[in-house]
C-alpha cells in the first residue's frame, strides 16, 4: 500500500470552503479534518454531521431529577410522623419546587453527561496538523492522498478557490 500524504487546503471564504468538501466526497482522496475560525452552517451541511444527541441526555436528566426530587420529598415527609393541623402529610404543591429544582441540577448533570460522552471527552492527542490561519480568516480541509498525488490535490485546492499546502 502507498504511503499516504497530507495536503492542508486554506480558504478565506466558507462557500469556497464547503464546496471543496462536497467535491472531496466524490473524489479518490480523503477528508480528514476540517478546521474553521467561526461556527459555520455551511460547512456543516458539506460534512453532512449528524445532529447531537446531547438535548436528549439533558431531557433524560431532568425527567429523572424530577422523579428524584418529588421522591426524596415524599420519602422525608411520610418519615416524619407528626400530623399538623390535619393538613396532607404528602402535599403536591410545595413538592414541585423540590421536584423543580432536581430537575435543574439533574438536567445540568445530564447536559455536562451527554457533552462528555457524545464529543467523545476528552481527548488526548494532539493536533499536529493545524495552521495557525485557521484561527483568523482562513478555512482549513485536510486531505489524504496517495504518495505522487500530491500536486493534483493541491491543483483540486487551487481550482476550487483555495491554496494548497504539503504538510
Amino acid at each position: 500500500m502507498a504511503a499516504e500524504k497530507l495536503v492542508l487546503g486554506l480558504f478565506q471564504d466558507e462557500t469556497r470552503a464547503a464546496a471543496a468538501i462536497q467535491a472531496l466526497a466524490g473524489s479518490s482522496w480523503k477528508l480528514k479534518e476540517v478546521h474553521s475560525p467561526l461556527p459555520s452552517e455551511k460547512i456543516q451541511r458539506a460534512l453532512k454531521t449528524k445532529k447531537s444527541k446531547v438535548g436528549y441526555f439533558t431531557l433524560g436528566g431532568g425527567i429523572v431529577g424530577f422523579i428524584t426530587g418529588i421522591t426524596l420529598a415524599i420519602f422525608t415527609s411520610v418519615q416524619w410522623n407528626i400530623i399538623v393541623s390535619g393538613k396532607p402529610v404528602v402535599a403536591l404543591a410545595p413538592f414541585l419546587i423540590v421536584g423543580f429544582e432536581f430537575t435543574v441540577l439533574f438536567a445540568v448533570f445530564g447536559n455536562i453527561l451527554g457533552l462528555l460522552t457524545q464529543t467523545r471527552l476528552p481527548e488526548f492527542k494532539t493536533i499536529q496538523t493545524y495552521d495557525p490561519k485557521c484561527s483568523g480568516e482562513h478555512f482549513g480541509i485536510l486531505a489524504a492522498c496517495a504518495e505522487g498525488q500530491q500536486g493534483a490535490l493541491m491543483a483540486f485546492f487551487h481550482e476550487k478557490g483555495g491554496e494548497g499546502t504539503l504538510v
